[in-house]
C-alpha cells in the first residue's frame, strides 16, 4: 500500500504538539513520525519517542548518508531532520504518517510527494500571544525567545504555501478542524 502523509507545521509555541495530541487517537492509522535532532534532550523527553537524539557528528554523517528524506539547521548548531527509515516502518505497518516539522522542512516533503501529502500549517492568533505562550514555558533565555520570535516572523510568511491554514486561538476549535481536514485527505483516491 502508497501510504499517505500529513504534514503539520508551525512556528514554534503556536500549539502544534497540543493539537496533534488531539488528533493521533482519534485517526487509528495515523502513526506519528519520531524526527531525529542534534540538541540535548529536554527534561522528560525519551529516544525514539519525543526524537531520536543524535550528536551533531552522527546527524551529519546520516546527511552525507543520505539518509534524511528533509533536513534543516534548524537553530545554529541544532540540526532537525526526517530519517527516510523512519517513514518505510510507518508505511510497512500500512499507515499513514504524520509529520510534526519545521516550515521549510514541512515545504520539502510537499514537494518531494505532492500528491500522497496534506501540508498544514497551525498558526498562532497573533505574534504577540504567541511570545506569551514562550515565555510561558519558562524554557526560554531573553536571546532564545527573541530568536524564536523572529523565526516565526519569517515562517508566517511561508503560510500560504501550505494546504491548509488553521488559526489556533482556541485548542479545541484547532484540533476539531484539524482532524476534518485529515480525514477527508485520507479518504481521497
Amino acid at each position: 500500500m502508497d501510504g499517505k502523509m500529513v504534514i503539520i507545521c508551525a512556528p514554534s509555541g503556536s500549539g502544534k504538539t497540543s493539537v496533534l495530541k488531539g488528533v493521533l487517537p482519534r485517526v487509528p492509522r495515523l502513526e506519528f513520525s519520531v524526527s531525529a535532532c542534534s540538541r540535548a534532550p529536554r527534561p522528560g523527553e525519551v529516544n525514539g519517542k519525543d526524537y531520536y537524539f543524535l550528536t551533531q557528528t552522527e546527524f551529519r554523517q546520516k546527511i552525507e548518508q543520505n539518509a534524511f528524506l528533509e533536513w534543516e539547521e534548524v537553530y545554529q548548531g541544532n540540526f532537525y531532520g526526517t530519517l527516510y527509515s523512519e517513514v518505510e516502518r510507518i508505511w510497512g505497518k500500512g499507515n499513514h504518517v504524520v509529520f510534526d516539522v519545521d516550515v521549510i522542512g514541512g515545504l520539502k516533503i510537499k514537494k518531494k510527494y505532492p500528491k500522497q501529502s496534506l501540508a498544514v500549517f497551525i498558526k498562532p492568533p497573533s505574534l504577540e500571544e504567541l511570545r506569551k505562550r514562550l515565555e510561558n514555558r519558562g524554557t526560554e533565555t531573553a536571546e532564545s525567545l527573541q530568536q524564536r520570535i523572529g523565526k516565526a516572523e519569517y515562517e508566517l510568511g511561508f503560510a500560504e504555501e501550505f494546504d491548509v491554514q488553521i488559526i489556533n486561538d482556541n485548542l479545541e476549535k484547532a484540533v476539531e478542524e484539524t482532524l476534518d481536514q485529515i480525514n477527508r485527505f485520507l479518504v481521497e483516491p
